[in-house]
């Protein structure tokens, strides 16, 4: 059975689409520098939430 998903997580993930969508449009050099720009914002909270975690200043 699927898990539920809730609302807010579908919006997120439809206007993640709608962005991946849009910078398709304007070319593979647009596309790949969205994908580029997501990366590093992931990599920088996954480092930034790792410390908070390590100063126990986060779950």
């Amino acid at each position: 059975m699927a898990r539920h998903r809730s609302l807010r997580s579908q919006l997120y993930r439809d206007a993640r689409i709608l962005g991946d969508a849009e910078a398709l449009s304007r070319g593979p050099t647009a596309y790949a520098r969205r994908r580029v720009r997501r990366r590093a914002y992931a990599t920088s909270s996954s480092l930034t939430r790792q410390l908070m975690r390590a100063l126990g200043l986060s779950r």
